[in-house]
């Protein structure tokens, strides 16, 4: 029943407490407690502390004892918020404290038959340049190496598509890799990296290109609402976007454990929708009864992906774009919680 329940939720209002939110993020569907019936051997996610980490390794954890799975979990991460990891331990979830770009501590990693690497670098890298390249292009060579026998999911982004013409829907896996900027080279590098590894070890890999995972605490729906809110005013040049509830982005992600292969094998993950800001900001502002003023008109290209021909294989989202988009306005309204991380998305030259 669990995706039924999910979809029942776009019949309600927003959750009301940090806790709420997170337990319905890690609702595992129908789909996911099957797969995970299937799986057997140890799942290591790598990269837990970032943002999607803690409610999909509490997902993995609630679809692995639903299933009655044989597969034990290890989420991993610096852990430098250790509120994270107390969290993570306080349901039963094991935990192991790792640095990534540490040879030694790599070392020390748990075996593993299923890997699920979450780590990256975004935010901030156009000022930190050489940890964006080595986040996003050592990391994969350490972990391939680490686990040449298991089968490896791994976070992208829809940014190594470069800016495509809105009017053809968005970029497909087939389509020109035209990365703007570092942090999407650097990301490109990272996909090449797998790619290197999977041939030559022969490592099964997945690699996840997500444009914009959303949630309450952050997200460009939360970015757009909180200016209308706020009466300030909306840049337009990135005129248009992808976007997906973080709790479908985190059951796509889990999926596509199964979806590993040689060669590397790159799987769009986003939502259905070519969303306009112009238009999300505008029914916004009549949903709160405020004026909405813009800046900038809207180039004819942005950051865009297709991603539904995918969903036969990861799953369709269940949670609605006008569900998100009630939930963002009640729960800034009522004071929830926020990550303190915006997502940029009106950045048009790569520079993130």
């Amino acid at each position: 029943m669990s995706s039924q329940q999910i979809r029942a939720l776009n019949h309600q209002d927003a959750p009301r407490s940090t806790e709420a939110l997170e337990d319905i993020l890690s609702i595992p569907t129908d789909e996911v407690i099957e797969m995970f019936g299937r799986l057997d051997g140890p799942l290591v996610m790598l990269g837990v502390g970032g943002k999607m980490g803690p409610t999909m390794a509490r997902m993995a954890h609630r679809a692995i004892i639903e299933s009655g799975s044989s597969v034990t979990l290890t989420a991993v991460s610096r852990f430098s918020n250790p509120d994270v990891r107390q969290r993570l331990e306080s349901i039963g979830i094991a935990t192991h404290a790792c640095d990534l770009l540490d040879p030694a501590s790599v070392s020390r990693l748990p075996e593993a038959a299923y890997v699920l690497n979450l780590s990256g670098f975004k935010f901030g890298a156009a000022d930190n340049l050489g940890l964006t390249w080595a986040t996003n292009c050592e990391i994969p060579a350490a972990i391939c190496r680490r686990y040449p026998t298991s089968q490896i999911a791994v976070f992208s982004t829809g940014n190594v598509y470069g800016m495509v013409d809105v009017q053809s829907g968005g970029s497909m896996e087939s389509g020109e890799l035209n990365p703007d900027g570092e942090y999407a080279m650097a990301a490109l590098g990272r996909e090449r990296m797998y790619e290197y590894y999977s041939q030559s070890l022969q490592v099964p890999v997945c690699i996840l290109r997500l444009n914009y995972a959303t949630e309450l605490r952050y997200g460009v729906l939360i970015d757009i609402v909180s200016k209308v809110l706020a009466e300030q005013t909306i840049p337009l040049a990135m005129g248009y976007f992808n976007a997906v509830w973080l709790g479908d982005a985190n059951a796509m992600a889990l999926r596509s454990l199964e979806l590993a292969q040689v060669p590397a094998r790159a799987i769009n993950m986003t939502g259905p929708d070519v969303i306009s800001v112009r238009e999300v900001a505008e029914q916004v502002g009549r949903m709160v009864g405020n004026e909405v003023r813009f800046k900038e008109t809207e180039l004819p290209t942005a950051l865009l992906s297709q991603a539904a021909h995918n969903y036969s294989l990861i799953g369709e989202p269940l949670i609605s774009l006008e569900t998100m988009l009630r939930w963002s306005i009640q729960w800034l309204q009522l004071g929830g919680e926020s990550l303190g991380k915006p997502t940029k998305f009106q950045v048009t030259d790569g520079r993130f």
